[in-house]
């Protein structure tokens, strides 16, 4: 299966986006100093332990820092199945507006959501 890449710029297209959910692959240190709106944290390395609990249904954007890893991870998801798209440049390269609030993945079942809330803390 294929997924899409674009630039940093049109992340603003799926902020807030119904459906959508923007993941951030950075470590939560660098999470927590910021992130795009909406996005909730997932490390790389933990990844693989969700890949199979995410809604198929959902549109899945993937960033990192500079979007090597971003991409490995569409790769992987996008063979599952998933609606994946990659963010080229990764947060290095985007210009939006910035968060620091903690977001959580409201929208998978609860046992998801444990887990999450578990990882961000």
């Amino acid at each position: 299966m294929d997924f899409n890449t674009i630039p940093a710029k049109q992340l603003n297209d799926y902020i807030g986006k119904y459906n959508t959910v923007i993941i951030d692959l950075r470590e939560e240190e660098e999470y927590m100093k910021g992130h795009i709106p909406t996005a909730v944290n997932i490390p790389y390395e933990r990844l693989e332990h969700y890949g199979n609990k995410l809604n198929k249904y959902n549109e899945i954007i993937l960033y990192c820092d500079r979007g090597s890893s971003s991409l490995l991870a569409a790769r992987s998801l996008s063979k599952l199945g998933y609606k994946v798209i990659n963010i080229y440049g990764g947060f290095h390269s985007y210009r939006g507006r910035v968060s620091t609030e903690m977001n959580y993945l409201w929208n998978l079942n609860w046992r998801m959501r444990e887990s999450v809330l578990i990882l961000n803390r």
